[in-house]
């Protein structure tokens, strides 16, 4: 599926990863509870950057967050959830606040020992630290810098798979 809105800055991209590496992030979203999720990746759309070509997104990639050409993703099918329209500009600020931020696969397994409640000192502590990130923790807290607050739940701050946030998507989809 694809999504024929055309992107804005403060838009969340979500896309299926194809390959090793998707079927790698897919086993972490199950072991949180997701299941066997198609969208794996999630990217903040920054809108044009000066020095650019096009509009551009930051993203969480493991050697650091980075800034990408908004089209790299458009044969991976594409859904966005959308920014409200006042808060578009301080998402992007707040996104492109996040370059270079390290990405860690050992994220995934802390949110699993959160989601199975096992005792581990600190795991709070290192869930919510932004010296590291997986893409859906980078997307979800550049809508909380910029205003938007994506989740009501309760949940610890950093607590957010790409399928946490493609579930907000199909929830904006019956409101559209």
């Amino acid at each position: 599926m694809s999504d024929p809105y055309t992107p804005r800055p403060g838009d969340l991209g979500m896309v299926r990863m194809p390959g090793a590496v998707g079927k790698l992030i897919r086993a972490g979203q199950w072991l949180n509870g997701d299941g066997w999720a198609d969208y794996q990746h999630v990217y903040v759309v920054v809108g044009e950057v000066d020095g650019y070509e096009g509009p551009q997104i930051i993203e969480a990639m493991p050697g650091g967050a980075l800034l990408s050409p908004l089209n790299r993703y458009d044969d991976f099918g594409p859904v966005y959830l959308r920014c409200p329209d006042y808060l578009r500009d301080d998402v992007a600020a707040a996104a492109l606040g996040f370059r270079g931020v390290k990405y860690s696969a050992l994220d995934y397994d802390a949110l699993a020992l959160h989601r199975f409640h096992i005792p581990a000192p600190g795991l709070r502590r290192y869930i919510d630290a932004t010296g590291h990130m997986i893409c859906s923790q980078l997307a979800d807290r550049a809508a909380d810098l910029g205003g938007w607050h994506l989740f009501d739940d309760q949940r610890w701050p950093g607590y957010v798979t790409p399928l946490d946030i493609y579930s907000l998507y199909e929830k904006q989809l019956t409101q559209l």
